[in-house]
Parts: C-alpha cells; structure tokens; sequence
C-alpha cells in the first residue's frame, strides 16, 4: 500500500507531473514536518482542481484519521479500496477510522474484505483485524523475521491496541516500532507515519 512508486504506478485521472507534485509536498508537509494540517490542506486542494484524483489519494485517509476526522477518513479508504481491492492496510485503516467512530464490534461487522497481501507480517495483521485476538502474538510471530516485518508487527499491533482503546499497550507497541532498524533507517512512509503518530499523541521519541 505505502510507496511512492506504487502510487504512482497505480494513479489515473491527472498527470504524472502533478501526481509527482502532489506527493513530494504531501511527504514534505507529513513525513517530514509531521504536519497533518497543512497536509489535508494540500489534499483539499488537489481535490478542487481535480475530484477524480479522490479514490487514490490514501495518504489523505492517513491525515484525516490523525486530525480526528474519522468518518471521512473511512471514506476515504472504502473508495481506494474500491479501485484498488486488493490492499490490505487500507482494509485495516478503514477499520480502524470505524471502529472511532462506530466501536470495535460495529466496525468489524462491515470490514472491507481484500485479496491476499504478499507479506506474511500483513496477513496476520489482517487476519488480527477482521477476526480480533492477540496483538501481542503479532509481535511475537515475527519478532526474529526481517527488519520490514518486526516493524510492521509492532506498527500493527499498537494500532490494533489504540482501536481497541488501551493507550498504554498502543504506546508501547508504537514506540518500539519506532525504535526498530527498520522504523530508525528506512525511507518507508509508514516508518515515518509510525513517528507522526507518537507526535499527534504526544509521546516522546
């Protein structure tokens, strides 16, 4: 789900020049500032221009969810999936900007079914997600895996604490995210979403 080169590759609807634009300043004002405001305010005016561009812009899913906007973000994330039905993390971000809204039991009622995602560490967290269980065993399954898979375990496993509402264990989880080679060196989008989250919820690095 989370790479410039697949969201270029999958993008229609406007030019690949502006689509460039788009993310370099969206990475700029969110990856690297932490800034979801001027983020969504980038997004929003995109989207004036040109609304066909919604269905693809995931990271704008992201922001809203971290300015609490979370209705809008699970729209956001059933129209990507809608184009793109095979993405498992937006599956799972759309529950989890439902189950702010709506609760855990709720969301997971109407949880968007994908194909099956290539990573084994995301199959997991998507099976976590759609039938509920331990985060902890996530954490444990692939704590000797690769440097990509110990960080989204973590990653995963403190989002899925924070949708069930335990602050402390999301806390934990997230920051040990962070705190992986991977989280620490890796150009990955969601290594740098990992540290906006501890930004928003105020924790420190």
């Amino acid at each position: 789900m989370f790479s410039l080169s697949r969201s270029v590759k999958h993008f229609t609807g406007y030019t690949f020049v502006s689509r460039v634009t788009v993310l370099r300043v969206e990475i700029y004002h969110f990856c690297l500032q932490g800034n979801v405001e001027a983020s969504l305010t980038m997004f929003e005016n995109a989207l004036l221009s040109d609304p066909r561009q919604k269905p693809y812009l995931w990271q704008r899913g992201l922001s809203l969810y971290y300015a609490n906007r979370f209705a809008e973000g699970a729209v956001q994330f059933r129209e990507d999936v809608a184009v793109n039905p095979n993405d498992t993390e937006e599956s799972i971000w759309c529950f989890i900007c439902e189950a702010r809204v709506q609760g855990v039991e709720n969301a997971r009622k109407q949880f968007l079914e994908v194909g099956q995602d290539r990573r084994p560490v995301m199959q997991k967290a998507y099976k976590l997600f759609k039938d509920g269980g331990d985060p902890n065993m996530l954490v444990n399954e692939f704590k000797d895996g690769e440097p990509y898979e110990i960080f989204y375990a973590y990653l995963y496993a403190g989002l899925y604490h924070e949708a069930e509402g335990n602050a402390e264990d999301a806390k934990s989880a997230i920051l040990a995210a962070c705190r992986t080679p991977y989280g620490l060196r890796s150009g990955d989008y969601m290594a740098s979403l990992a540290k906006v989250h501890c930004k928003c919820r105020g924790w420190e690095l």
